[in-house]
């Protein structure tokens, strides 16, 4: 498995697209492609996916601890992101993030996230000015 080090942090919304819509909304499966400051990117691998349901802030407090154990290996009402690591069509990697947290009770659904842009340990970073 080849290693990668973070070389950007954005962590900013994201519109994603889907061939086929995921069965369960808030349990989505890696995205087609994504819209970020108006460019499309093209998914064409996806490198690895992981989850993270750690309980944060008051959240990490509201719950019977047999209950919180099991809410951290398979989420619970709105606590939970669902990350991916994606390598686009011009070659670069990013790891994008489904956030389960409703906004309001207006807004139930997630949002999508572009978190990191990432090179492999032996490329060399290069910036643009």
């Amino acid at each position: 498995m080849t290693d990668f080090i973070p070389v950007h942090f954005y962590d900013e919304r994201i519109e994603v697209r889907f061939d086929e819509p995921p069965v369960r909304e808030k349990a989505p499966h890696c995205p087609n492609g994504f819209i970020w400051h108006k460019t499309t990117y093209v998914i064409i691998a996806a490198l690895s996916e992981w989850t993270d349901f750690t309980r944060r802030g008051k959240m990490a407090k509201n719950m019977r601890p047999a209950r919180a154990a099991a809410a951290a290996t398979r989420g619970s009402l709105n606590v939970g992101r669902y990350y991916f690591r994606v390598k686009v069509h011009s070659g670069q990697v990013f790891d994008i993030y489904y956030d389960r947290a409703m906004q309001s009770v207006d807004d139930r659904k997630g949002q999508w996230f572009l978190y990191r842009e990432l090179k492999k340990t032996n490329e060399s970073i290069t910036t643009s000015q």
